[in-house]
């Protein structure tokens, strides 16, 4: 069986921090491989370097030392507004506390990332449109998120992370605002998204219920793998 695209590939990141007079090792040799298609989830005790891996997964940062491969190319030390450029095109995030903008409606806080792809008015309102109908929001297109439950919230920010056809759904604890209830419903959308559309998803999260998701688990500890469960 032919193996899949790798799309990101962590090989041996160390991330360290600077903290007055003293270092602290966020990251400690890490690797880790992201292919094509894949729902991974990346969990970890408080400390174990989760948010520090997707930062680096999510070209939001460069490591100390070590290289990330994104597509094949070597990404480890560009500049942030080259990062900036390649997470607009590849990758899509999906937060904790959905990150919408409040003045904006669902449609608008959509297409938001679409304008700096420089997509027409038209493009962008076909593909808001067609987003909203995809996570079942179509009747709220014109509704502000003060005027949606948390979980309609949270798939306004799913449709908006997919604004832009990334390869690779990044998303970081993403029912930790939410009840259990909306939780595992956002969480059946993130998995039709994986089956359905085919989009590559790394979640980071402590649930284990949200875990079971995945195909793959990486458990981490001390920045670094220390154990792996599923398709490893």
């Amino acid at each position: 069986m032919k193996k899949k695209k790798e799309i990101i590939k962590l090989r041996e990141v160390w991330k360290t921090y600077q903290m007055g007079e003293v270092k602290v090792h966020a990251l400690r040799g890490l690797n880790l491989t992201v292919r094509e298609g894949e729902f991974i989830a990346i969990q970890g005790p408080s400390g174990s370097g989760k948010s520090t891996a997707m930062n680096l997964v999510g070209c939001l940062d460069i490591p100390s030392k070590g290289t990330i491969y994104l597509d094949g190319k070597d990404i480890s030390q560009l500049s942030e507004s080259d990062l900036a450029q390649i997470r607009g095109q590849k990758i899509g995030f999906v937060f904790q506390q959905f990150n919408l903008i409040t003045t904006l409606t669902a449609l608008e806080n959509i297409t938001l990332p679409m304008i700096f792809q420089r997509m027409t008015e038209q493009e962008r309102q076909e593909r808001g449109k067609k987003l909203l109908k995809m996570v079942e929001l179509e009747e709220r297109i014109y509704h502000k998120p003060t005027e949606l439950s948390g979980g309609q919230q949270q798939r306004v920010a799913i449709a908006r992370a997919l604004a832009n056809d990334p390869e690779v759904v990044l998303a970081d604890e993403p029912t930790g605002a939410l009840d259990s209830k909306t939780g595992v419903n956002v969480m059946k959308f993130l998995e039709k998204l994986h089956k359905e559309e085919n989009k590559t998803i790394v979640m980071v999260t402590h649930d284990d219920n949200l875990a079971k998701y995945a195909q793959r688990i990486e458990y981490l500890k001390d920045g670094k793998v220390v154990d792996c469960k599923g398709k490893c």
